[in-house]
């Protein structure tokens, strides 16, 4: 019997239609007409066979771009460095871009980590020397040159790169599902917080590392991976799906592959500096152990909790543990660490090897719901995850209207703490962080859902197995599964599209 699915793509690689077979959207399709009808055949046409130049991948790549243009102009009241009048604030505009290219010394020419210490992992502060240093050069021979607005654009032209990069990296893992890669191009997210941090560098290094574990290249999605995480954290927590499915697939070889490429990546970049300037290079490192509770994360929604059904015996647990940071940072390792061995437990134990972006997008999330620190931006690391996880459009929208209501509700506290009156009662910041919280909470339920409910996954219903694990893809189980796990899937071959 052809393991072909019946549903999103036929025999001729029709890429799948989110009108026909997402519920949300045919739903709002009614709005404009219906659903795609059965002659609208013209962006299913590979690029070069037809005369139409619109295809869906370039629609979406449009639509990126489009995003991005509005995010550089909601962000470019801030542009100037003026920052009078809490207009950072005021305007939704603030970015930690331009704000450390003077804390973290670069227009005096200072070279990170030599010169300054830096509190991101070393391929972001030499991302920063690398931009911001010749911006300074310049200014040093113009004084009228405004070096805080030169290094915030040319900061943003290359995160914009990288974020169409990851858009196009997204296509292509999922040829047969171009309109997936929307969700990216379109998030609310994104355009609000593209360029507050240099997430994206890091999302674009774990983007193609994904792609080439995919491609079956594992010692380049190793380092590509390692390269990532040595940019921000979170792209090495993926060796931890690759390991587990290739664990259930018998491919341990290729799984090893990658961490060694990785490690070494991450050897590589970090020893030059954590030699010559430990203390420097270790200021990350130190930040994040002594740092209390930040803003919007599970342990602040407990301390305002405290406030609220304590009364004189003390504080309260989340108070204490704000108190006593050592004891907090364990127990968000510990959390952290047990639910990895719950994703572990269901890679092992579902009834069919889960997809990669699944485990992944469930590692990812636990990290920042236990961690102490879930900054406005952070949300970037989700956005391709949940694309390749769950490219449904309901619960994405429910998320990402939380997400706009934290990012309004944080300014609001910003402005507050600024000008020493409260824009609203903290009562509203709580409500919006603890929404936050509950539909990533909700997405990671769904997704366990179509774990154990393969036949919901909609990227099941378009491709065999995995189009994103790589030499597991169509592997089988191994042997010493039990028989339920052990059903043996094939690969569909790519059509050839662009």
């Amino acid at each position: 019997m052809s393991t072909k699915s019946t549903r999103g793509i036929d025999d001729a690689g029709v890429p799948d239609h989110p009108s026909r077979s997402d519920g949300f959207v045919r739903g709002i399709s009614g709005l404009i007409g219906g659903p795609l009808g059965d002659h609208a055949v013209a962006l299913d046409r590979p690029v070069g066979r037809d005369r139409h130049f619109w295809t869906a991948a370039r629609i979406v790549l449009a639509l990126v771009c489009l995003t991005l243009a509005l995010h550089w102009v909601q962000k470019s009241p801030c542009q100037d460095g003026a920052w009078t009048n809490n207009v950072q604030y005021t305007r939704f505009c603030y970015t930690d871009v331009l704000a450390l290219y003077y804390a973290e010394g670069l227009n005096e020419g200072k070279v990170p980590y030599r010169d300054h210490p830096v509190e991101y992992p070393v391929l972001t502060g030499y991302f920063m020397g690398a931009l911001g240093l010749p911006v300074h050069a310049l200014g040093a021979d113009d004084p009228g040159l405004n070096q805080g607005m030169w290094f915030y654009n040319a900061n943003a032209l290359v995160l914009g790169a990288l974020a169409v990069a990851t858009v196009a990296v997204l296509l292509a893992l999922r040829r047969r599902r171009p309109w997936d890669a929307a969700l990216f191009a379109l998030a609310p997210a994104l355009l609000l917080t593209a360029t507050v941090n240099w997430d994206l560098l890091a999302i674009g290094f774990a983007a193609f590392g994904l792609l080439a574990w995919a491609r079956r290249r594992p010692a380049l999605a190793g380092l590509l991976l390692g390269l990532g995480g040595a940019a921000k954290l979170w792209p090495l927590f993926l060796f931890w799906p690759i390991l587990l499915l290739a664990i259930r697939g018998s491919r341990l070889r290729a799984a090893f592959t990658a961490i060694g490429a990785g490690a070494l990546a991450l050897l590589v970049v970090n020893l030059p500096t954590a030699l010559l300037y430990p203390k420097n290079w270790g200021r990350f490192l130190e930040l994040n152990t002594e740092r209390p509770i930040d803003w919007g994360t599970l342990w602040y929604i407990g301390r305002y909790l405290d406030g609220k059904v304590g009364g004189d015996g003390g504080p309260g647990p989340f108070e204490w543990l704000n108190a006593n940071i050592p004891v907090l940072n364990n127990l968000s390792y510990a959390l952290f660490i047990l639910a990895c061995v719950g994703v572990a437990v269901l890679a092992l134990a579902a009834p069919r090897r889960p997809r990669l972006a699944q485990l992944a997008f469930l590692v990812v999330a636990a990290f920042l719901i236990f961690s102490k620190v879930w900054s406005q931006q952070f949300v970037l690391w989700l956005l391709p995850l949940a694309v390749l996880a769950r490219p449904k459009w309901g619960a994405f929208l429910a998320w990402q209207l939380a997400e706009v209501a934290y990012f309004a509700a944080f300014y609001g506290e910003l402005l507050g703490v600024s000008t020493g009156r409260p824009v609203f009662p903290e009562g509203v910041f709580v409500l919006a962080a603890t929404l936050r919280l509950t539909t990533v909470v909700i997405l990671c339920l769904l997704i366990v859902r179509e774990v154990l409910r393969p036949e919901q996954d909609a990227v099941r219903r378009t491709y065999a197995d995995d189009p994103d694990a790589g030499v597991i893809d169509g592997a089988p189980d191994a042997p010493w599964l039990p028989r339920r796990h052990t059903q043996a899937v094939h690969p569909t071959p790519e059509p050839a599209t662009t």
